[in-house]
Formats: structure tokens, C-alpha cells, sequence
């Protein structure tokens, strides 16, 4: 009967071991994950443009677009990637600046979305626009996704 009783104290030992090191790798799991997010986030501002738009790809894929395609680097007609959620068509471009985005950026877009026969028109930045890209995005119909935007994508996935 006492070996018995050992046997069931040593089981129990045994699970309550397991029990603890999952919990921790849990939580290791949890920070490194934590760690990841905030230097991805941090690193956006490092990225080549080519690195960006990769990375604007993953992000829309991450928020259920899908087919998303990056365009080829150059003869893009101002479009960097190809995406199609809800049954509506994207064509978005990326602009990964130190400064504020202007018109131009607007412009593009506009043009692409027509080239590649695409419903909306998107562009993306890691950083803010101006007044007069703001201004030129409404009368054409370009969507702004500016940092904050960025943010709050990258917080939902």
C-alpha cells in the first residue's frame, strides 16, 4: 500500500513538472512574440522599398485580401501590389518615405488602378501625407493607409 501511495506522489510530481514547464514556455513564447511584433514594427522605417512592399503584402494577406501579387520592380505603372478582398479589386501602392507622402504618390495610383482595371486604389506608407495628396486622394478616390493605419493592421493580426 505505501508503495502505492509513493507511486501517486510521484505521478502527481510528474504532472504538476509538465504542468509548470508549459506554462513557462508559454509565457517565453508569448514575450518572444511581443519582441518580434514590436522590432517588425520598429524595422519598417529600415526596410528598401522592395523589402516594404513584401512586407505591405504580407500585412494585407494577414487582413484576408487575397491574391495579393507584388508587381514587378519597374514598368509598374505606379502599382506594387495586385489584391482582391470581398470580391473587390486593389491595386496599391507602397511608399516607404522619411518624410511626408505628396501628390505624386496619389497620382500614380490613380493611373495604375486604371491600367490594372482595379476597383479601388490604395496607397500605403510608413509615414503621413501631405495636405494636397490628402485633398487629391479624396477628389480621385484614393484610399490613404498612413502609419497609423499601418498600426492598427499589424495590432489585428
Amino acid at each position: 500500500m505505501q508503495q502505492s501511495i509513493t507511486e501517486v506522489y510521484v505521478m502527481i510530481g510528474y504532472i504538476a513538472g509538465i504542468l509548470l514547464i508549459t506554462a513557462a514556455a508559454v509565457g517565453i513564447f508569448y514575450c518572444i512574440r511581443r519582441i518580434f511584433r514590436g522590432r517588425r514594427h520598429g524595422d519598417i522605417d529600415e526596410m528598401e522599398g522592395h523589402e516594404f512592399e513584401y512586407f505591405c503584402a504580407d500585412l494585407l494577406e494577414k487582413q484576408g485580401f487575397m491574391e495579393v501579387e507584388v508587381t514587378r520592380g519597374s514598368g509598374d505603372f505606379g502599382v506594387d501590389i495586385l489584391a482582391e478582398k470581398d470580391g473587390v479589386t486593389y491595386a496599391v501602392q507602397c511608399k516607404r518615405y522619411q518624410g511626408p507622402v505628396g501628390v505624386d504618390a496619389v497620382l500614380r495610383t490613380y493611373a495604375g488602378r486604371d491600367y490594372y482595371d482595379c476597383m479601388v486604389g490604395a496607397v500605403m506608407t510608413n509615414q503621413y501625407f501631405t495636405a494636397p495628396a490628402v485633398q487629391a486622394a479624396k477628389k480621385l478616390k484614393i484610399l490613404l493607409w498612413d502609419r497609423g493605419y499601418i498600426d492598427g493592421m499589424m495590432e489585428e493580426s
